[in-house]
């Protein structure tokens, strides 16, 4: 499956794409300063006074969890997912639009179990609050689904894309004097 990147239909629409893509990621840096501000915090406490807060080091962990699950969203967005594409690489056409529909189709099979085990995790945790902050741990727990359930949705865009596009077009054979010509136009 290519890389590339979807370009909106007009000018209106790249803009939301834009503005919305700039507030997810201020949303999750904002998420990351957090957690690291807590952890200093809480490292220059223990440093000065020898003692720390509890509770900030329990928000820290919650937000490690956030950062996590909604960079994992952010990652399966703008494919930048870790994947191992060394055999399909080598793979043009049919063969590799067969090679990448079976994949996305394992990948949702995976979503799906995570989606599902990750409902019956909060339900479970509906009545378990935190030590320090006494924060219900379904809404920590939630972040677990919902980022299941994000790349649920990715995938099967990505799987609608790819049974859309003809077969010749899915990793087309590149001469190598393309491939140099495309690294020698990056540089």
């Amino acid at each position: 499956m290519a890389n590339e990147q979807e370009i909106p239909a007009n000018a209106e629409q790249k803009e939301q794409t834009s503005r919305g893509r700039f507030l997810f990621e201020v949303f999750c840096a904002v998420i990351f300063l957090g957690m690291i501000g807590l952890v200093t915090y809480n490292a220059f406490l223990r440093y000065a006074f020898r003692s720390s807060f509890p509770p900030s080091e329990e928000w820290a962990r919650f937000l490690f969890i956030y950062v996590t699950f909604f960079g994992a969203i952010e990652a399966f967005y703008h494919h930048r997912h870790i994947a191992v594409d060394l055999v399909t690489d080598k793979l043009h056409g049919m063969p590799r639009k067969v090679v990448d529909a079976i994949a996305i189709l394992c990948s949702m099979a995976a979503m799906f179990l995570l989606f599902m085990g990750g409902i019956e995790y909060v339900k479970q945790t509906i009545d378990t609050y935190s030590v320090s902050t006494n924060i219900n741990m379904s809404i920590i727990n939630s972040s677990l689904p919902i980022c299941a359930g994000v790349a649920l949705i990715l995938l099967a865009r990505d799987l609608y894309k790819l049974l859309k596009t003809p077969a010749e077009l899915v990793n087309p054979k590149v001469s190598k004097e393309e491939k140099i010509a495309e690294f020698m136009k990056d540089m």
